[in-house]
């Protein structure tokens, strides 16, 4: 099945998707292709959207696997399938079996997809700024180097996420980053409403060039302003909406599991 991706400019020699909200069956505020089974939208109209996703994927839909994700720094190695309720808790999956599509689910945080062509080893990870700053994106590339990846050949992208100018952030905020380094004070800028707007993009891709990753980018599409194409939870609380959608990106080798 064919659904809309945003393209990426790595990856390119590896099956991926970073998915929109568009191609899926869900109604209202959930339109249409909502993956996240933590929201309260029709739980078949869930598993139908990742259904359509695994096919796009080229997977069966048990293989399209996803974490409990609770913006930890936890990675864990696929070796094989797992039901819905035997999901681990965790913010990041990394594996070198075919035939496995690893989906990290987002409204807002950023979903980076890495991938090292020599050892075929594939990771995903959700990294919000909890999971960015305690160190999510380092404990992925850890585990795909248990595998035999090396950060020098690894190609990382990060997905659809929520902008700097959309993200204004307290006090608070910018004291739990400069407790850990002060040069991240660059990652601050004063916004349009005299609060700071934090740049998770940027912070991703710092956190990725200084664990050795080079070969990285960002798609550049914000998740907050495009209400078209992309599930928001700020945007879901600032116009007081009950609830709000997860959009999928995923990551695959090929083969059988």
């Amino acid at each position: 099945m064919s659904l809309p991706t945003i393209p990426t400019d790595w990856l390119e020699d590896v099956r991926h998707g970073f998915f929109t909200r568009e191609g899926g069956v869900s109604k209202s505020i959930y339109g249409t292709l909502n993956c996240g089974p933590g929201s309260d939208d029709d739980p078949e109209a869930v598993a139908e959207n990742r259904a359509r996703v695994a096919e796009a994927m080229g997977v069966l839909p048990g293989k399209l696997l996803t974490c409990r994700q609770v913006h930890s720094a936890k990675a864990v190695i696929v070796e094989e399938p797992w039901s819905a309720a035997d999901r681990p808790e965790a913010d990041a999956m990394v594996t070198d079996r075919g035939g496995l599509a690893l989906c990290i689910l987002t409204a807002d945080c950023a979903p980076v997809l890495f991938h090292d062509p020599v050892a075929k080893v594939i990771g995903a990870a959700h990294a919000g700024w909890r999971g960015a700053l305690g160190g999510v994106l380092e404990e992925t590339i850890n585990a795909m180097r248990a595998l035999g990846a090396r950060p020098d050949r690894i190609e990382a992208e990060v997905g659809p996420c929520i902008s700097q100018r959309a993200y204004e952030v307290g006090e608070e905020f910018l004291d739990a980053f400069m407790a850990e380094d002060h040069e991240h004070s660059r990652f601050f800028a004063m916004g349009p409403r005299g609060k700071y707007v934090f740049d998770l993009p940027a912070f991703c891709l710092h956190r990725l060039r200084e664990a050795g990753v080079d070969g990285c980018g960002w798609v550049r599409r914000c998740t907050y302003e495009d209400k078209g194409r992309f599930f928001s939870f700020r945007r879901a609380t600032h116009f007081n909406e009950r609830d709000y959608g997860r959009q999928a990106s995923c990551i695959a080798l090929p083969g059988y599991a």
